[in-house]
């Protein structure tokens, strides 16, 4: 049963709407649990109205999870795009992970929610890691204009595995991040992205 605040189906923007709730939902809950009856719900719509834009449950996490990583990728992008050659990485890196906090629900879904829901999800989140460090490798060497491939890639990896751990720990919220605070984590994290950078002596 449809109510007075339940939108129409044809409106284009449902789909969103649904990704919206959706990400909502899987923050929260395991993704196992959520139900398309409870994204509808929490959607404004029926399952119907789901069902019309996606095929399955396993569809829209799949969405929700792309979603996320496009607008990591693209922001991500905007920052390397902003660096300046040979400055300090570290401020880069603690900008990308506020970001990360600004959209904490849908950075739950992706590094935490749908850590082994599925093959596709997971397939997912390695073509968006590869996509990340494509991109971590470029700001590297606008950071460090001398830095060899090998070595940028090297760096490369230790950056990724510094940003992902750090964005499961903000989200999360676990021993670390609250032991230092917010404000200390964050720059402890530009501290280390920066030593990671640092040229060897």
């Amino acid at each position: 049963m449809t109510t007075s605040r339940t939108r129409a189906a044809h409106r284009p923007s449902r789909k969103q709407w649904v990704i919206e709730a959706a990400t909502e939902l899987f923050a929260t809950q395991p993704p196992d649990e959520v139900t398309v009856a409870d994204i509808a719900a929490r959607a404004e719509m029926t399952s119907a109205a789901v069902y019309y834009h996606f095929s399955s449950k396993d569809q829209v996490l799949a969405e929700t999870m792309r979603a996320f990583a496009a607008a990591l990728r693209e922001q991500l992008q905007a920052i390397t795009d902003a660096h300046e050659p040979g400055s300090d990485i570290g401020t880069s890196v603690t900008t990308l992970l506020a970001w990360m906090g600004e959209h904490r629900s849908a950075a739950t879904v992706f590094f935490v929610s749908s850590a082994g829901m599925s093959q596709d999800a997971e397939a997912l989140r390695q073509e968006s890691r590869t996509q990340v460090l494509d991109e971590l490798v470029r700001l590297i060497r606008k950071a460090r204009v001398s830095v060899s491939d090998a070595e940028a890639a090297v760096i490369g990896l230790g950056l990724l595995a510094l940003l992902e751990t750090a964005a499961i720990s903000q989200v999360r919220g676990d021993d670390v991040y609250r032991s230092l605070g917010h404000r200390a984590f964050v720059r402890e994290v530009g501290d280390l992205a920066a030593r990671i950078t640092e040229p060897a002596m």
